[in-house]
């Protein structure tokens, strides 16, 4: 007979369940967005050689699909958390520099030291869920997250920020927002549906979480965003160990720790790199590991068969099947997941 599961519902949890009314929201608040118009001049005029974009925690795990987007258009662009950009990279603060801020309090310790040297670059762009805060302030364009209030493990805001980024890219490229608004549409749906079976996505969980004590979340592409937030908020959720790394660093050491008590979580991804990834569960279970693939194919157990979505907004939808992972350890264990007990929502401390 199996155990029965208990479930504690916390803020967490149901911060985890307004995400597709998150997602309305951005898409509404964001439909008529604008961009200073001296800043859009210069911008299609060329007179920025290099767009920096930073944040911290998942704020910059969200920011990688946008930094691909930019370099695949032949843009320099470089991705640097804003405590190494604080501390090391004091040249690239030049009139010549845009620079792309996320930060949903828009408070963090590390942001509002970046702000007092906000008058050296040629523009800041603030991507915040705080209109009033010191990033909201000092930014020169604001895109504000429309996610309402967060009790502790990002969620709401981190979907918020990828829902944002591809509009903020739309915009530097074409200034076109139909296609973008679409997908966030359709991704809206995908995220209903997923989250209308949430407890029956947790109890399917917990008997394949049996003797697990750590847990890594790999991808590629683009789906190094989710990797990277996906090993942050189940350390944040549930203080178990867990990592997130790219599918390819795995290989690289850490497969010589794959086994019974460590689950592995690969993300498959585009299909340029599905079939790398593929593999690597492959391996992975061959050696006596536990690995399992996140995937819109029906040869996955249900809770981490993705629903299929446009590729601008997998990454909203990929993250999903993590936070079940999330309710699931911390059911497993008994307590309340999100529920922090040392953290704070808001960093202050560099």
């Amino acid at each position: 007979m199996r155990k029965q599961i208990s479930i504690i519902e916390g803020a967490y949890l149901h911060d985890l369940l307004a995400q597709p009314d998150t997602l309305r929201a951005v898409r509404q608040g964001l439909a008529e967005l604008n961009l200073d118009s001296k800043f859009m001049a210069d911008w299609r005029a060329g007179r920025f050689a290099r767009v920096m974009l930073t944040g911290m925690g998942s704020s910059f795990h969200a920011l990688y699909p946008l930094h691909r987007r930019l370099t695949g258009r032949g843009v320099v662009s470089h991705w640097i958390e804003t405590s190494e950009f604080l501390h090391g990279f004091a040249a690239l603060r030049r009139t010549d520099t845009l620079l792309i801020a996320v930060s949903q309090s828009g408070e963090s310790a590390e942001i509002v030291s970046l702000m007092e040297h906000s008058p050296q670059f040629g523009h800041v762009i603030g991507i915040t869920n705080n209109e009033n805060s010191t990033l909201g302030i000092a930014a020169g364009s604001r895109l504000l997250l429309h996610a309402g209030a967060e009790s502790t493990v990002s969620c709401k805001t981190y979907t918020a920020t990828l829902a944002a980024l591809p509009l903020l890219s739309a915009l530097l490229a074409d200034g076109d927002l139909r296609e973008p608004l679409k997908d966030l549409e359709q991704a809206e749906f995908a995220m209903r549906q997923y989250l209308a079976r949430w407890r029956e996505h947790v109890i399917e969980l917990v008997p394949l979480l049996k003797d697990v004590t750590s847990i890594f979340v790999t991808g590629r592409g683009d789906s190094l965003a989710t990797a990277g937030t996906g090993g942050l908020i189940l350390k944040e959720s549930t203080r178990r160990p867990a990592e997130g790394m790219s599918a390819a660093a795995f290989r690289h050491g850490p497969l010589e720790m794959a086994d019974e008590n460590v689950l592995v979580l690969v993300i498959e991804g585009s299909e340029s790199v599905a079939a790398l990834n593929r593999r690597l569960v492959a391996d992975i279970t061959r050696g006596g590991g536990r690995a399992a693939l996140l995937t819109a194919s029906d040869f996955t157990a249900e809770v981490f068969r993705l629903p299929m979505v446009p590729e601008s907004v997998r990454t909203i939808i990929e993250i999903l099947p993590v936070q079940m992972l999330s309710l699931a350890l911390a059911a497993r264990d008994g307590f309340e997941a999100g529920r922090f007990v040392r953290a704070s929502k808001i960093t202050n401390i560099a």
